[in-house]
């Protein structure tokens, strides 16, 4: 039964990964039609962003009041509800108003199942089911571009909403085996005493406030350099348009493989030592793509790519057992909620920097965040005596 839930959970991550680039591959054909400029699919983007932080930050509440495997279905349906109703949106505002239960369905499976797999499976688990959003991420464009060839925009939203609708069908019909894992209520879960945290007594928890800078570190990083990566090939590298849209490309599958690889490593390496080993990789590609003539630009992709691999799973994989099983979904919640607002927040400064300054600050700015996440790291609660590589926190 266990790792048949295991099986649901890696498709649930597969489904959160399905929308979240489909507003990139639709907007070219969304924005003429709404009216407005091309820029404003960041405001959709951050309206979407704040949903989860809002999310993200009751996680905790949500999850003792109903348990993962019901947050999960429920957050699901409502994701599934809110890509229906942007492929019916015929008005900007409507679409704004449509990113708002997008967002809150989006950050209630991310919080809810990180901290599940977190408590529940060694740290190798947490790798795969990242590298499963990596798979979904990837999908979602090109079901879009397939839809494409013979539709409008909104039949891909459409049939990535029927997708979403067919995976929320299947995680309440897994419910039992959450409840037999003794992940859900009405398996008798074996809940933490002490009650849920608040968002202040949370932060307050010594060690929070550095894994909270991290996260958003990290977030800004992955964000940024897949965001910005064309845009720095073309106009401060001078690769031709075409080319660098398929290279910007190889962050994410450096991305993917390396996940795939890390949850390898997790059996000889502690998620301390593999965080670590993923900043300085990153920061090698960062400085490949500063130095590198030509084609290597690519491999400078790749290899940043590969470095930011680790570091979300693995820092997420070690909450239980750097702050307590007890206070993880809480600490988690937190977590996300400072992800989103990297995501959100830093892209866009760096894009006021490309403007102001010039595009060939892209290596430069990646070195910087990488060099802030690992400050912040050091600053972590030392990981418990004993506790094995990739072995289950509790």
């Amino acid at each position: 039964m266990t790792h048949l839930l295991l099986a649901v959970i890696y498709l649930a991550f597969v489904s959160l990964g399905l929308p979240d680039a489909l507003l990139g591959a639709a907007w070219p054909g969304m924005y003429g039609q709404f009216g407005v400029p091309v820029s404003r699919a960041g405001l959709v983007s951050t309206l979407i962003s704040v949903g989860t932080v809002v999310s993200s930050l009751n996680s905790h509440r949500m999850t003792r009041l109903l348990g993962p495997g019901r947050v999960t279905a429920f957050s699901t349906a409502l994701t599934a509800a809110a890509l229906f109703g942007f492929s019916f949106c015929r008005s900007f505002p409507a679409l704004c108003l449509m990113a708002v239960p997008y967002g809150l369905g989006a950050g209630g499976v991310d919080a809810a199942i990180n901290n599940y797999v977190a408590v529940h499976y060694p740290s190798r688990h947490m790798s795969w089911l990242h590298c499963m959003w990596g798979i979904g991420a990837a999908a979602g464009p090109a079901i879009m571009g397939a839809v494409l060839t013979r539709f409008t925009w909104p039949a891909g939203y459409r049939v990535v909403g029927a997708l979403q609708l067919v995976l929320t069908a299947l995680l309440f019909l897994s419910l039992p085996l959450w409840a037999r894992a003794g992940g859900d209520p009405a398996g008798q879960d074996k809940r933490p005493a002490g009650g849920s945290a608040s968002l202040w007594q949370t932060l307050r928890i010594p060690g929070v406030g550095a894994v909270v800078i991290t996260f958003f570190c990290y977030c800004a990083l992955e964000s940024t350099a897949g965001l910005w990566a064309s845009s720095f090939l073309v106009l401060a590298r001078g690769v031709d348009e075409t080319t660098a849209a398929s290279w910007a490309g190889l962050f994410y599958i450096g991305m993917t493989a390396g996940r795939f690889i890390n949850g390898f490593l997790t059996v000889k390496l502690s998620d301390r030592s593999l965080i670590r080993l993923g900043a300085a990789v990153a920061a090698l590609g960062a400085a490949l793509l500063l130095f590198s003539p030509g084609g290597l630009v690519a491999a400078g992709l790749v290899t940043v790519g590969l470095g930011c691999a680790p570091v979300y799973p693995c820092m997420i994989h070690s909450t239980p057992v750097l702050f307590g099983a007890e206070r993880s979904q809480s600490v988690i919640g937190v977590q996300m909620a400072a992800a989103y607002l990297g995501t959100a927040l830093v892209p866009p400064f760096f894009g006021l920097l490309t403007r102001l300054v010039s595009p060939g600050l892209y290596p430069l700015f990646l070195l910087l965040l990488v060099a802030l996440m690992v400050l912040a790291h050091t600053r972590l609660p030392a990981e418990p005596r004993g506790q094995a590589a990739g072995s289950p926190p509790v």
